[in-house]
């Protein structure tokens, strides 16, 4: 085997498929383009070994604070990430590169996340405490759901920017995880792979709530006729 083979690299993709050989130049490049994150599993053939790419000597260098931000400064990792249930199935490697698109948010108890009437750019992930939705009928207030840790809020902003139907508030201090419909159109246009999951997980949920809702608008339905009747 000659000595550049011996120096070639192959990296195991976020669709679990490995890729390569590649020489270093190249995966200093995929690094730079955010195809190869600190977590990815790199197979260097001279240690005839996989490591993730932030602990390969030639490679440190290119990581250093970056990952050291998502790793400790926000206390973000793909262990706190996988509490969010339509992430729970992603790998380390899908969710470490997930997490450069996100932005964490401490909520004070009481401030306002969303506004209802207010253009839509961001879906929101619950790390930590508990939120509600309410509309205001003049001084009344309806409250529509709570959110808990694992749960997700304003997801329809991802596609229509539309008006937000409801306020967002903190019953408690709380984290969350802002994923902005810019960040959005950038995942899915780099990382598709990692995007069609996301999206197919946030959908099934979506479809879950219409219906429960469908169901709840039933019963009303027929307590109103029942109502009527007598």
């Amino acid at each position: 085997m000659s000595q550049q083979n011996l120096n070639d690299f192959f990296i195991w993709g976020i669709d679990d498929s490995p890729y390569g050989p590649v020489e270093l130049p190249t995966l200093v490049n995929w690094i730079k383009d955010e195809r190869v994150v600190a977590d990815t599993w790199v197979f260097a053939r001279r240690d005839s070994s996989w490591q993730r790419a932030a602990d390969i000597t030639e490679l440190k260098m290119f990581f250093g604070k970056k990952f050291a931000r998502a790793a400790g400064g926000a206390g973000l990792t793909p262990n706190s990430l996988r509490r969010i249930k339509i992430l729970a199935d992603l790998n380390d490697a899908q969710l470490s590169h997930l997490m450069d698109f996100l932005e964490t948010q401490n909520v004070e108890q009481w401030s306002t996340v969303v506004r209802q009437g207010d253009a839509g750019d961001a879906m929101y992930f619950v790390l930590e405490g508990e939120l509600r939705a309410r509309v205001m009928n003049g001084d009344r207030e309806t409250i529509l759901c709570t959110f808990g840790p694992g749960e997700f809020f304003g997801d329809i902003a991802l596609f229509d920017q539309g008006p937000r139907s409801a306020d967002v508030l903190a019953n408690v201090d709380s984290v969350i995880l802002r994923l902005s419909a810019v960040s959005f159109e950038r995942l899915a246009k780099e990382a598709p792979a990692l995007a069609t999951p996301v999206l197919r997980a946030t959908s099934r949920t979506l479809a879950s709530r219409i219906r429960a809702d469908n169901k709840r608008l039933g019963q009303m339905t027929q307590q109103f006729s029942a109502s009527g009747r007598g």
